[in-house]
């Protein structure tokens, strides 16, 4: 009787986990991808997609019966909005700024456009799993262009000390371009492009463990069984410093290694996420056909194709929390009145600090199982860009789509501790690593968008706490001391550019513009620090989509890892959690379906200017 009982609980159990992971609608297919429609140049229209009327003159836009409210539409809520709406879902996406795309928008100043986060991407390769993700997204609208196979350019040191090293593409000619660059080092390189291996492959293994229940994640991490599978669980929390040493002695091999900055020292980060930072631009280097508002542009109608929205100038306030400790819905400031806003199903893309520390009432925030997830992380390091346009073609400023990382020497543990120590008045003047990057000259539309014009998009880290005293004051009302204060780091910045681009002073047109604040926590474009504790594999498998509030579920960086892939990974597992259904798995499939066909020719998928 006991084995009855049993076979049968067994076939319950299968049959159960069969129909979880294979047997619901998937949000994914084949036919859901379109040949592109021409590309829309008409600013008015548009703006009606990405600027999609006003808040307080929209209530009429927010569609009835709604399945799901996103809080913010950077690329991780609209990934999440856009997976559930291909469920027949209606979904409404609210954004505080004027326009959709977070970090992903563009803004244009005197007939100059300028993005904000997006200056590249990789993996865009014919039906690796992000081109196929994207594809998805925006049903095939979206066009990517292939940059330069010279990439990236790094610069170390100043003067008559400084060495340039180039970074190319190539799914072999990356780790040989850099040997011949190290030849004192071939076995290092060797190495590390070992470890970048082992970090994409099976980085998908740390995704499932925030996508199985968690009790079971902790116990496969604390019996050891995990390591068994994989080292990725254990290269996750390692150090980069520490992983470099072991490998070479060679200070500016070393910077190589984790050049891709985003505020953390390597001491201090991944030594998983950096090698998958340099990986994820082996196979090729991309920039959106049209600039990076496509992105938000194409997901957009995707969205509202299902049945819902994407609504700008719409301030959400608060979570609505019910007395069973349930989120029911959000409340939206209209002028001078709240709005009440409701759905089954709550996704904040605003990052863990802004979600938990402003949106919920202060009874909620108080509970010891937020307070647990807050103390798992901590903000991160402030950003600070640099606008610049020009009066001149890219031929006639001598630039190109190549990007400039520049590093004043090359420790750069001590380089960063040294700058970020430093009092407010001292920090303008003593700036130690810089991005340089050039929108127009990665796409070709921007000569017929914007003819006789060139941008230029300057990057560095801030600590928050010096510019503090402004937070409670809005753009342009800072007053003359902010605005001295910025422009310091700016000029310092514009004149460190032009040592290497010196035409870029004699045709300068805007007055130089920064920003270091995006509605980001502290102003930390890439969200929660990036540092080691938060990519402690227990914290990594506790640090999850769903919260202790029953309903509300956490999308972008804050839930995987920092940039445009990590954000678009946070939605894809917001996602999973929030339907209960696993889209990894679809996505899989799909991959494999795609692959038996007859292959698509690059061209559809990829401009080729």
């Amino acid at each position: 009787m006991w084995l009855l009982v049993f076979l049968v609980s067994f076939l319950i159990g299968v049959g159960t986990t069969f129909w979880y992971l294979f047997g619901r609608q998937s949000p994914f297919t084949v036919d859901s991808v379109r040949d592109p429609e021409p590309m829309e140049l008409d600013q008015k229209k548009r703006d009606k997609v990405l600027k999609q009327g006003e808040w307080m003159m929209s209530l009429e836009k927010v569609p009835q019966s709604l399945d799901a409210i996103v809080i913010g539409s950077g690329i991780g809520g609209m990934t999440a909005a856009a997976t559930i709406a291909k469920l027949g879902k209606r979904v409404l996406v609210l954004e505080q700024h004027d326009q959709a795309g977070g970090c992903c928008h563009t803004f244009t100043e005197k007939g100059f456009e300028f993005d904000v986060g997006l200056h590249y991407i990789g993996q865009l390769h014919e039906n690796s799993f992000f081109r196929i993700v994207m594809d998805q997204i925006t049903e095939g609208q979206l066009q990517f262009v292939e940059l330069d196979k010279h990439f990236d350019t790094i610069i170390i040191g100043t003067g008559e000390e400084q060495r340039k090293y180039t970074i190319y593409m190539g799914k072999t000619e990356m780790e040989e371009h850099l040997k011949k660059q190290f030849p004192n080092d071939v076995k290092a390189v060797e190495e590390f492009f070992k470890i970048m291996k082992i970090s994409a492959r099976k980085t998908p293994f740390l995704a499932g463990l925030k996508l199985i229940p968690q009790w079971l994640a902790l116990f496969l991490l604390r019996s050891g069984i995990a390591d068994l599978l994989s080292p990725v669980f254990r290269l996750i929390g390692s150090s980069a410093t520490e992983v470099a040493d072991i490998l070479t002695s060679n200070k500016d091999l070393q910077i190589i290694f984790a050049y891709f900055f985003y505020g953390v020292p390597p001491r201090d980060s991944s030594s998983l996420i950096n090698a998958l930072l340099l990986h994820h631009y082996k196979r090729g280097a991309y920039y959106p056909r049209g600039g990076a508002s496509e992105i938000p542009f194409h997901i957009t109608k995707v969205i509202q194709k299902y049945g819902g929205n994407v609504l700008v100038r719409a301030p959400v306030t608060r979570v609505l929390v019910d007395s069973k400790g349930a989120a029911y819905g959000v409340s939206v400031k209209k002028g001078q009145e709240e709005v009440e806003v409701r759905a089954p199903i709550i996704i904040s893309n605003c990052g863990i600090f802004n979600t938990f520390k402003r949106l919920l009432p202060p009874e909620i925030q108080a509970k010891p199982e937020i307070q647990k997830r807050l103390d798992m992380m901590k903000p991160g390091q402030g950003s600070l860009l640099v606008f610049s346009g020009f009066d001149a073609t890219a031929e006639e400023l001598g630039i190109n789509s190549t990007n400039l990382w520049l590093f004043n020497n090359n420790d750069m543990d001590a380089m960063m501790d040294d700058f970020f120590s430093l009092e407010k008045d001292e920090a303008p003047d003593n700036i130690p690593m810089m991005f340089i990057t050039f929108p127009s000259a990665k796409d070709p539309t921007s000569k017929i968008r914007h003819p006789g014009k060139t941008c230029m998009t300057i990057m560095t880290m801030v600590n928050y706490e010096w510019f503090e005293e402004w937070k409670d004051t809005t753009v342009k009302k800072r007053g003359d001391d902010y605005m001295d204060y910025k422009m310091r780091f700016a000029n310092n910045l514009f004149d460190w550019a032009c040592m290497y681009f010196p035409k870029l002073r004699e045709k300068v047109a805007t007055p130089l513009t920064n920003v270091h604040f995006l509605g980001a926590y502290r102003g930390a474009m890439y969200s929660a620090e990036h540092n080691l504790e938060r990519f402690h594999i227990e914290v990594m498998a506790k640090n999850r989509c769903d919260t202790p509030v029953k309903n509300l579920f956490i999308s972008g960086q804050d839930v995987f890892s920092c940039g445009i892939a990590g954000a678009l990974h946070g939605g894809l597992l917001c996602a999973s959690i929030a339907l209960g259904h696993i889209v990894y798995i679809d996505l899989f499939l799909l991959k494999k379906k795609l692959k038996r066909r007859k292959p698509v020719s690059l061209k559809k998928c990829i401009y080729l200017p």
